[in-house]
């Protein structure tokens, strides 16, 4: 049995936007499970230096890091789209063990297959040590609210 994962490939503007949100709602969940399950089966990651293969080594990747990184919240937003491919920049904001804030900023590529589940991931991230006060996202841990402002909005 084929799994669909809509929208599918290729992309109009609209639908590249919705599958950028859904796939900002699914890691605004946390939830490694989840989140895997819109890759491929053998989905390639890179992710700064490391090189994820497949979902179980996504879930193991994603438990890890939101062990590490508490309270994410992160906005995507889309920059460029074409056929079975989507470009998009994001920001999410974390504090460590220590409570030290930071905003870590980064760059995606993803490649779809014709079900609509991402096969293939390149992401670059820098992250950026900010104090509570220049805290941006506020919202409750989750899915994003839709009124809340974007990238673009808040100016970064």
């Amino acid at each position: 049995m084929t799994t669909l994962r809509p929208p599918l490939p290729p992309f109009s503007f609209e639908t590249a936007v919705q599958k950028v949100r859904l796939a900002e709602d699914g890691w605004n969940s946390r939830d490694p499970q989840r989140v895997a399950l819109a890759y491929t089966e053998d989905s390639q990651w890179r992710n700064r230096h490391e090189f994820p293969r497949g979902r179980t080594e996504i879930v193991t990747f994603l438990t890890r890091k939101w062990q590490r990184e508490h309270e994410y919240r992160l906005i995507k937003e889309l920059w460029a789209f074409d056929g079975h491919r989507i470009a998009v920049r994001f920001a999410y904001e974390w504090h460590d063990d220590a409570g030290q804030w930071y905003r870590s900023y980064g760059n995606e590529n993803w490649e779809f297959d014709a079900q609509g589940l991402m096969q293939q991931r390149f992401a670059s991230i820098n992250d950026l040590p900010i104090s509570d006060a220049d805290r941006l996202f506020h919202w409750p841990q989750g899915r994003r609210p839709d009124d809340h402002p974007g990238l673009s909005a808040l100016g970064l």
